[in-house]
């Protein structure tokens, strides 16, 4: 169980490729709901709006309340590095309690303002009521996502990508063939679903997910999850880091929920293109979040061993690692651009609003890619103070007012995009800076 941290090549990239197969897992499952809804016969612009909608709403409640799982993860690995696992045998019980409480509480109170929530997004007519009636089912899957991410968090403390790699994988595969089947039907046996059907197939593969997870910590790892009193004394610790990260969590969610809510003003068609480049952007902020994982679960672990030297040049390597892989997938993405529009719509005007702004999507990625590797850092530091006041700053004083003047000017998309490029710019600057600024001396 207690084993020196290896951050060679080999080491770093045993426990990112798991975590990126894990991680790309969710945006997968998204972009597969975009493409096959998109593709629907009735109504497919306004379904695919909907989803983007309801999606937005869906990931900015459970990355909310999800902030636990980083918690958990960088409290384990401290004291898995101290060589002192036994004094926080009842955490993990205690903490996916909590999440369940919380998750449960928020389901019941959205699902009855779900028309007034929508309304908020800009969403009329159609739109809104595919919104609602999407929100419905996939909200029955709030305490499955919660459970299996505090999971994650469990196995990732352990420095284990594995597991969470095997659950994602089973999840995306059956809710890829879940979509097929549901959202289009089979003639003669079952009725064609469509917007519902997505829903369905993403609710079903979360459970499906939460007993494999359920097992998989009851065998693989040393911690039952039997609740028992009292309260570990790491729970005041946990929860304050996991306020800290709600907050941020939050101030996150206000720059998507704006990009969301302006690109519905514009128009059906900026909304559904919007939906496509987000999707995307999403795809290669969890293939990325593989290193940062990796950052997350070392840096704690380092921490505990008060292993600084070893500390700064993982951040070195994650760094570089990083870059590179997000490079190599925007060159992919820019040598597809057109036939990746295609795979998401057939509507001339989505795809035109689309392709005017991949460009941004795509050359923004290497920024990304600091800001993800030294966000998963600062986590596994429990430095959660550090990235809630960034979030703040990043957002209501880069993403916001760039936002705001570019729709002045009648930018549209690329208002939205040029405000989520100054609002990743400011995430990694600051946290590189602060991050030499703190440990650097200590690496001497």
């Amino acid at each position: 169980m207690y084993k020196k941290s290896n951050i060679t090549f080999k080491g770093i990239n045993k426990l990112a490729i798991p975590a990126i197969i894990a991680g790309i897992a969710e945006p997968l499952l998204s972009i597969t709901d975009t493409a096959i809804v998109g593709n629907i016969q009735v109504n497919p612009t306004e379904a695919l709006a909907a989803v983007g909608i309801a999606g937005s709403f869906i990931s900015a409640l459970v990355w909310i309340l999800a902030q636990t799982r980083s918690a958990i993860s960088a409290t384990i690995a401290k004291y898995l590095g101290a060589k002192k696992l036994e004094e926080i045998a009842t955490l993990p019980a205690q903490i996916i309690a909590i999440n369940i409480f919380l998750s449960v509480l928020i389901y019941v109170t959205t699902i009855f303002f779900a028309n007034e929530i929508f309304q908020l997004y800009n969403a009329d007519g159609l739109i809104l009521n595919y919104s609602v009636e999407y929100f419905k089912i996939r909200a029955l899957g709030f305490p499955l996502t919660l459970f299996v991410f505090s999971s994650f968090g469990i196995f990732r403390g352990l420095q284990n990508t594995f597991w969470p790699m095997v659950i994602s994988i089973v999840g995306a595969v059956l809710n890829v063939g879940l979509d097929f089947l549901l959202v289009y039907g089979i003639e003669g046996f079952i009725n064609p679903m469509n917007i519902k059907g997505a829903a369905w197939a993403s609710v079903i593969a979360q459970g499906v997910m939460a007993i494999l997870a359920l097992i998989l910590i009851l065998k693989k790892t040393p911690f039952n999850l039997k609740i028992t009193f009292p309260l570990n004394k790491e729970i005041g610790n946990l929860l304050a880091i996991s306020f800290n990260l709600i907050i941020r969590a939050i101030a996150l969610n206000v720059a998507l929920y704006l990009a969301n809510s302006y690109a519905t003003k514009y128009g059906d068609n900026y909304i559904a293109a919007q939906t496509i480049a987000f999707q995307i952007w999403l795809f290669f902020a969890f293939f990325i979040d593989g290193y940062a994982s990796v950052g997350n679960i070392v840096s704690g672990k380092l921490l505990g061993e008060n292993n600084y030297n070893q500390m700064w040049k993982l951040s070195v390597k994650l760094s570089r690692y990083s870059i590179v892989v997000s490079l190599l997938l925007a060159v992919i993405c820019a040598v597809f651009y057109i036939p990746i529009g295609r795979l998401f719509s057939q509507d001339p005007l989505v795809l035109q609003s689309f392709y005017s702004v991949f460009w941004i999507v795509l050359i923004m990625q290497p920024i990304n890619a600091v800001a993800f590797v030294f966000d998963g850092i600062f986590k596994g530091l429990a430095e959660a103070a550090t990235l809630r006041n960034l979030l703040l700053f990043a957002t209501f004083l880069g993403f916001v007012p760039v936002l705001l003047i570019g729709d002045y000017f009648n930018l549209k998309l690329y208002a939205i995009w040029l405000a989520f490029t100054v609002w990743m710019l400011l995430r990694a600057g600051i946290l590189v800076v602060k991050f030499r600024r703190k440990y650097l001396h200590k690496n001497t």
